[in-house]
């Protein structure tokens, strides 16, 4: 009975769906994971951000112990060198030359005639095997591309090093038997293994992983978790069930998996794979000590901040400090932090006092002063509640009406005598800037905190 060499690729695929980045912790996790199921591989996404991926697939590629840990190794010399400095110390490091062989991709994606294409093919595979022993070709939108091509392909990255040829289905619409005759007609053309990559985009990636596996394909590539897939536990139960038809078997662990694949699912936060607009964004941040600055600089970006790198440091520091107490932090303690910790500004506009008159029968009224340039301005204004009464105020102060794209208020401490913090959210040629206040009077708390998001958008501007 032959058996199938699985490859995991669940963090290639979850970082392809996802806007906002996996945890250090997450990733991690999900590596490990694959590793302790029987995946015979563990495929890393391409290095975007050389620094914070390198670390991080630096300690995967220390932990994973039973898996080959493969990573693609970009378009030229220098990204197959960052893809091998971070997985060299890998018990069985792999390289994978990834480029597409369908017309329309290599003229679209690359810019590329064949010709062209083949000569880099050539090129990266030559490059990646100076470096490691194994090294995969994977022909990306295999399904799609002209089959002499895709043969020529094969065979030129076997010539110069690769060890085994992976034929990806990126574009989703090939029925089985399609996948199955390209199988068959690539394995007759190379001499080393040949796996495939199916998609389950019209919910046949398990009838065409059968009928791959018919013409004789050497290995299998699928996900925990992700969208348009061949999804692990999936694969594992219908060879489990069909092992003795089809004559072939996994290394898996098929009595672990869904036990397994749950229990990480539900430890890996904000990510909806069913529907893309079923969960606030927001609602899908959680950062904890193992958080980058790059992954606090963009979970910022969904919250509407384009935090400098100054600004992203300050924030990460403080972000790690209450994460050793509190564990971790969502949304609205990130805004809390931004407000807090973020571009600084000087006063140009200082909170002097104020005086509000409020009833539940009557409009709200309101007097503010501030201090600009050691003159003291006022504004009086109406409105609905203390709080909406004292921000038009602040406006007649000013001459200028920003859009309040937020206002936040909560107790920081307990009592009746408790610190009220307000988190006031202003919107200035399409930008965020978030101001914090406190005090025991939540109406001079939301004074503080619009002046100090203010005073930020006068900074910027001058």
């Amino acid at each position: 009975m032959k058996t199938i060499k699985i490859t995991d690729i669940t963090l290639k695929k979850l970082a392809q769906d996802r806007e906002v980045a996996l945890l250090f912790k997450e990733k991690t996790a999900i590596a490990a994971c694959a590793n302790s199921l029987g995946a015979d591989a563990v495929e890393l996404a391409p290095i975007k951000k050389l620094r914070e991926d390198t670390i991080i697939y630096k300690t995967i590629a220390q932990k994973v112990q039973n898996a080959v840990v493969a990573i693609p190794v970009g378009f030229s010399a220098e990204e197959v060198n960052d893809a091998w400095e971070s997985i060299k110390e890998a018990e069985m490091p792999r390289l994978q030359v990834e480029v597409p062989v369908s017309t329309v991709q290599m003229e679209y994606t690359y810019h590329m005639k064949a010709e062209k294409m083949l000569a880099k093919i050539a090129e990266l595979t030559k490059c990646a095997k100076e470096l490691c022993a194994d090294v995969e070709f994977s022909a990306l939108d295999a399904t799609r591309a002209d089959e002499e091509f895709l043969i020529a392909a094969a065979k030129e990255a076997e010539a110069n090093g690769a060890t085994l040829i992976t034929l990806c289905d990126d574009a989703g619409v090939t029925l089985p038997e399609g996948i199955a005759v390209l199988v068959e007609k690539v394995k007759n053309a190379v001499s080393v293994p040949v796996y495939v990559q199916v998609s389950d985009r019209i919910n046949m990636a398990v009838a065409s992983a059968v009928a791959a596996i018919a013409k004789g394909v050497d290995g299998l590539k699928c996900a925990m978790a992700g969208k348009d897939v061949l999804l692990t536990g999936k694969l594992s139960d219908a060879i489990t069930a069909c092992s003795a038809e089809i004559g072939a078997e996994t290394n898996l662990k098929n009595t672990r998996i869904h036990a397994s694949i749950g229990d990480l699912l539900s430890s890996i936060s904000h990510e909806d794979y069913e529907a893309a607009d079923a969960v606030s964004e927001k609602k899908k941040i959680l950062l904890d000590s193992d958080a980058t600055i790059a992954q606090v600089a963009q979970a910022a970006q969904v919250l509407g901040y384009d935090l400098s790198d100054s600004d992203a440091g300050n924030v990460h520091k403080t972000l790690i400090q209450i994460c050793d107490k509190k564990g971790a932090v969502g949304a609205k303690e990130l805004e809390a932090l931004i407000a807090s910790h973020a571009m600084q500004a000087p006063s140009t506009y200082h909170f002097e006092s104020y005086t509000t008159n409020s009833s539940n029968i009557t409009s709200s009224m309101s007097q503010v002063t501030l201090k600009y340039n050691d003159e003291l301005i006022s504004g009086v204004s109406i409105g609905d509640g203390p709080v909406d009464s004292v921000f038009r105020a602040i406006e007649q102060c000013i001459g200028h009406h920003y859009e309040l794209d937020d206002f936040q208020v909560q107790a920081v401490t307990e009592g009746k005598e408790a610190l009220g913090s307000a988190i006031v959210k202003l919107r200035n040629n399409g930008k965020l800037y978030s101001g914090n206040g406190t005090s025991t009077d939540i109406v001079a708390a939301s004074i503080r905190a619009y002046v100090n998001a203010l005073n930020k958008i006068v900074f910027e501007e001058e």
